[in-house]
Formats: C-alpha cells, sequence, structure tokens
C-alpha cells in the first residue's frame, strides 16, 4: 500500500475542485438572481467570485493536464470524473448565466 498517501492527497485536490466548481456554480446562479431584482452591482460581484471559484480549481485541474501531458499518467477515478463533470456544468451555467444577464440588460434598458 505504498501509494496511499499520493490515494489520499489525489482525493482531497479532487474534493477541492468539486468544492470550488460548486461555489462558483453557486455564486453565478445568485447573480442571476440578483439581476433578476435589478441589482446589476450585486450581481457584478457574484460573477468575479465565481469566476475567482473557478480559476482556483482549474488551476489544480490544469496541473493534472499538465502533468499527463508530461507523460507522469494520472489515474482517473470515480471522484475524478465527477470532477470533470462539475467543472463542464459550471462552465456551461456560467456561460448561460452570462447571456441571461445581457438578456435582463437588452430588456430593462
Amino acid at each position: 500500500m505504498a501509494d496511499a498517501p499520493e490515494t489520499l492527497d489525489m482525493e482531497v485536490l479532487c474534493m477541492q475542485m468539486i468544492v470550488d466548481a460548486g461555489s462558483a456554480k453557486s455564486d453565478y446562479m445568485e447573480a442571476l438572481q440578483a439581476v433578476k431584482a435589478g441589482d446589476y452591482e450585486t450581481a457584478a460581484a457574484k460573477m468575479k467570485s465565481g469566476d475567482e471559484q473557478y480559476a482556483a480549481g482549474h488551476e489544480q485541474h490544469a496541473k493534472l493536464v499538465q502533468q499527463e501531458a508530461a507523460g507522469d499518467p494520472v489515474t482517473m477515478s470515480l471522484l475524478l470524473t465527477h470532477v470533470e463533470d462539475q467543472m463542464m456544468s459550471t462552465e456551461t451555467v456560467k456561460l448561460m448565466v452570462t447571456e441571461l444577464i445581457d438578456l435582463y440588460r437588452k430588456l430593462n434598458g
């Protein structure tokens, strides 16, 4: 069981990336709620916060991709697959919320 610490480190890293993606997704949805209430200032702050959270997770994810590209394979697991799913869905939520905010701005002049 020589690689147990490495496995534990990967699990902790995965959980942190999931938390970062989830926090970003929540911020993006809160931005949408703020825009619906006419509070564009809060919406902008929530989008910025979401971007910061997402960037933190994305940075760790990029390191794993670089590790793999350098010839040091990353072991896939259900947890890492969940990370990928959460990051992709968060990116989709951001894109949709950004479009909806733009639409609210146009409709409300």
